[in-house]
């Protein structure tokens, strides 16, 4: 059997000004796609894949259409030049958004479809952050996501979603797409699967499958931050089984809708000022204090530094600030050299809504990189190491401080642009707390304007009544 392989992976918010162009990407072509770590699982499947093309970047805002328009040329270009095709595995996140196109994965995938025509299978796999429209579903024979936030089951899903087509290919089960729509829209850093109410919703998941009737059950919980019509929750249950599909989608639409308001921050959380103040009057360390606004995997710009102000008025000692992005004070860091005190002004170099810093640094490290746009330098602002950054970038392992020079385990404080912690970092919280910081991913997320979310939709709407309804693919008629 032959499949294709390709796909386009990142989510944006509609709030961040700030375009991803192809740079921000990671693109793997053909066949080094086989041979990257991301992509080596598929070689343990009976069938021959034909890697055409995969980008993938971390959250940010819209994608310039531009690029968007040329690796989707390439990739339909590449399903073409492939020949006859069984199947297409297409590894998504959900959330893109292209400037000018709302449904950006509705248009990528339904050209896909098209191209292939309607005998060749469809599977996809999904962060539970992406967002699913009908046209999605329509194009679709297969779908699986993440069961997970923090993200720990991304090849699992993957595989899933490969093993789905394989099986249906070696079969000749063709499989059924529905989903059921639900009128939530929550932030993930109050979604965590580590957390109640999140944590026994997605548990009871495999319970729902069967394995003769329903090959997949999966719950999009939906990316906030992004305004347009396709932002909501939903159950995506893939099967061949339709009253058992039914059952099951509706079960997953109605128990999230009835625990909807018992979701809550996994952290204690606070003002940038009161977080600030708790983790320096914390006896026990490392804190780690996330700042939730300007997440750059929740789609932040991660160029704020009201964090760093706070940390500076009040004098703090041991600190590890890890990181801002400003290239240009990248820039002075490595231009002046280690050792060397330079002034810098740091902060709101992409998104200039923000207030910037200015101090005095002492430059301790220089990454040794050949990429300018690769260049991280640490300088010293008092008691605290700050990292600068060239590029958007998040610090959410442990090496990302280590080869910096950095030891985490040692600071008293370390602040992060993150929300909920990382698996790395969450078990040397000592303890975690989360800033409800200003930005582009504001957890406040009732303030967000609304032009092109469905409404009524909770939390923006609260008093209205909600029964699952159960929509099936296009191809499942």
């Amino acid at each position: 059997m032959r499949i294709a392989v390709a796909g386009l992976h990142i989510e944006c918010s509609t709030y961040n000004p700030v375009l991803n162009r192809e740079a921000d990407f990671r693109v793997l072509r053909g066949p080094a796609m086989l041979k990257d770590q991301y992509f080596d699982f598929l070689t343990h499947f009976p069938a021959e894949f034909i890697t055409v093309l995969h980008a993938r970047a971390i959250a940010g805002g819209p994608v310039e259409r531009g690029i968007y328009e040329t690796w989707k040329a390439e990739i339909l270009a590449g399903i073409k030049a492939a020949g006859a095709l069984d199947g297409v595995y297409l590894p998504m996140h959900g959330a893109m958004f292209v400037e000018g196109l709302f449904d950006a994965e509705g248009d990528f995938i339904a050209a896909v479809r098209q191209t292939v025509g309607p005998d060749v299978l469809i599977s996809a796999s999904y962060d539970l952050h992406g967002n699913v429209s009908q046209r999605i579903v329509d194009a679709l024979d297969m779908f699986s996501t993440y069961r997970t936030a923090p993200h720990i089951d991304v090849q699992d899903t993957m595989r899933r979603s490969v093993t789905m087509l394989v099986r249906a290919l070696r079969s000749g089960k063709k499989p059924l797409v529905a989903w059921a729509p639900v009128p939530v829209l929550l932030p993930g850093e109050r979604t965590s699967t580590q957390d109640e109410p999140a944590r026994s919703f997605y548990t009871q998941i495999h319970e729902i499958e069967e394995p003769t009737g329903i090959w997949d059950a999966s719950f999009q919980v939906g990316y906030v931050w992004a305004d347009e019509p396709r932002a909501t929750a939903c159950a995506v249950v893939t099967g061949t089984d339709r009253a058992a599909m039914t059952a099951a989608a509706t079960r997953l639409a109605q128990g999230y809708w009835d625990v909807r308001e018992k979701f809550v921050f996994g952290m204690e959380t606070g003002s940038i000022e009161d977080c600030v103040d708790q983790a320096i009057a914390s006896a026990t360390h490392p804190v780690v204090l996330a700042e939730s606004g300007d997440n750059p995997t929740g789609g932040g710009v991660g160029d704020r530094a009201e964090v760093l102000a706070a940390l500076i008025a009040r004098d703090a000692q041991g600190v590890i600030f890890a990181g801002i992005t400003d290239k240009a004070a990248t820039e002075a860091a490595y231009a002046a050299g280690i050792g060397a005190t330079v002034s810098l002004h740091i902060g709101a170099s992409l998104d200039p809504s923000s207030t910037p810093v200015d101090a005095n640094a002492e430059v301790v490290f220089l990454l040794e990189t050949a990429e300018p746009r690769l260049r991280e330098a640490v300088v010293r602002i008092g008691g605290i190491e700050l990292v600068l950054t060239a590029r958007r970038r998040p610090f959410h392992n442990i090496v990302d401080f280590t080869r910096l020079g950095l030891d985490p385990h040692a600071a008293r404080i370390i602040a992060v642009k993150s929300g909920y912690l990382s698996p790395e970092l969450g078990p040397i919280a000592n303890p975690g707390i989360m800033a409800l910081s200003p930005g582009v991913v504001d957890q406040f997320v009732e303030r967000t304007e609304r032009k092109h979310t469905p409404r009524p939709s909770f939390p923006f709407d609260r008093d209205f009544a909600f029964t699952p309804v159960v929509k099936w693919s296009a191809r499942a008629s």
